[in-house]
């Protein structure tokens, strides 16, 4: 399984907006310079965040967007299933999620079926278990920490 842009930038999106929660709406061209994205893939991006409840929209010279819960409420399972669909590692889960219209022909009999159930719960419990919150909470050690790449 990858996660695509799509989740990628969402975590990252709402990260930003979650440093700032509690503070009023926040432009999309603000989210896009300090978190190096695309303010036109955002712009797409919070359509479905929007629809999911994960974030609010505010019209007008002063506005933008904000969470619509706390940080301590939005986990990354919700923000990317939000936005990719069902997580899922092969296509006969994906089936059984409802996002795909035929059930495989061996999903009875499968003996790997068990292995490919327990990696993608797996994922989705790590998923559910980190919040916006954690993130900022890891954040705030990393602050004076420089990154080197190798």
């Amino acid at each position: 399984m990858k996660i695509s842009t799509k989740g990628r930038y969402s975590v990252t999106a709402l990260y930003e907006l979650a440093r700032h929660y509690g503070e009023g709406p926040v432009s999309l061209k603000s989210v896009a310079q300090s978190q190096g994205l695309s303010e036109n893939y955002l712009e797409q991006l919070m359509v479905p965040l929007r629809r999911g409840g994960l974030v609010q929209s505010i019209r007008g010279a002063q506005g933008g967007y904000m969470l619509a819960k706390s940080p301590t409420e939005i986990t990354i399972g919700a923000i990317i299933t939000t936005v990719e669909g069902p997580i899922a590692v092969v296509d006969c889960l994906l089936a059984e999620a409802g996002a795909a219209e035929q059930k495989c022909a061996k999903a009875c009999g499968c003996v790997t079926r068990g292995v490919w159930e327990q990696v993608c719960d797996s994922i989705s419990q790590v998923l559910e278990n980190i919040t916006l919150q954690t993130l900022l909470d890891n954040a705030k050690g990393k602050e004076n920490i420089g990154c080197a790449v190798s």
